[in-house]
């Protein structure tokens, strides 16, 4: 057996091996407004329900291991003690992801990942409309739990609003658990689906993805690709440019057998099966390339 002292070991190491093994998490979207009423949005895994009476919920933004700094999400909690926490399905778990990518502050995370920005009706940080369940929460205690990369922030939420989306809910009103169809954070890449088991999603890039908010509209609004779709091809550092584009039709007879039939329908369904198969670069080139 492999015996470990955590005063031992990098902390980067150490986080590597608590969030590999303390595991399944479920995740906290959480939602908050800077002192000038900007929008921050920020997936965080360390999170949980602690009292149903009152009802708490407690998530913790970490300092970054890597430099010791603090992430836009505690320092809006610290300033104005409202958050909303979103629940995060596997309907948008690529878009969640992607709205982890480190954007400078003031950088709308809701335009970036292609959300929807809802009222709340108590607090003032808006939900995500399309999460399956939003809670509207007041702040009543952060507790610092160090100084040093890698420590948390356990932010203590009381719940004063819940939103559910009706088409999650049973014949008595309640929470159907396959409905709801929620994911789960795990080590590495590794999720898990409450209804399918462990899948992988690839890290948002370090380089800022160019997000959802980038993509052609006629893209967005062709009606083929959902939110994780969206999610995959925001999640790139540039558009492909036009040699590359004639280079990936040159080689691929496939590719100009799909052109050439000059159907948008053919040419938006491989582009979909490319994105299933995290072909995403190649999903790019064939939509964006011509007969």
């Amino acid at each position: 057996m492999l015996s470990i002292d955590p005063k031992e070991i990098s902390p980067a190491k150490l986080q590597g091996y608590l969030q590999s093994a303390v595991a399944p998490r479920p995740i906290a979207f959480a939602s908050t407004l800077d002192l000038n009423g900007n929008p921050n949005l920020s997936p965080f895994s360390f999170f949980n329900v602690f009292s149903s009476n009152p009802p708490i919920l407690i998530f913790s933004p970490a300092r970054r291991v890597r430099d010791n700094t603090i992430k836009h999400t505690l320092i809006n909690a610290q300033n104005t003690n409202e958050v909303v926490i979103n629940i995060v399905n596997y309907d948008i778990v690529q878009q969640m992801s992607l709205s982890s990518t480190e954007y400078p502050d003031g950088v709308n995370e809701f335009e970036k990942a292609g959300f929807t920005m809802l009222p709340s009706d108590i607090v003032k940080p808006f939900r995500v409309a399309e999460s399956p369940v939003q809670f509207e929460c007041k702040i009543n205690d952060i507790i610092a739990l160090g100084d040093q990369g890698g420590a948390g922030n356990l932010i203590i939420c009381e719940v004063v609003k819940i939103h559910i989306h009706e088409s999650i809910l049973d014949e008595n009103q309640m929470i159907d658990q396959r409905k709801i169809d929620v994911v789960s954070r795990l080590g590495g890449n590794w999720y898990s689906r409450a209804n399918a088991g462990l899948f992988e999603v690839e890290k948002p890039l370090t380089t800022l993805g160019i997000g959802v908010d980038s993509i052609p509209n006629f893209i967005k609004e062709s009606g083929y690709f959902n939110g994780n779709d969206l999610g995959k091809l925001g999640n790139i550092e540039a558009i492909p440019n036009e040699e590359e584009i004639t280079i990936f039709v040159k080689e691929n007879f496939e590719v100009k057998a799909v052109l050439s039939s000059d159907d948008f329908d053919t040419k938006f369904t491989k582009a979909k099966e490319y994105l299933d198969n995290n072909q995403v670069l190649n999903a790019w080139k064939l939509l964006l390339a011509e007969k």
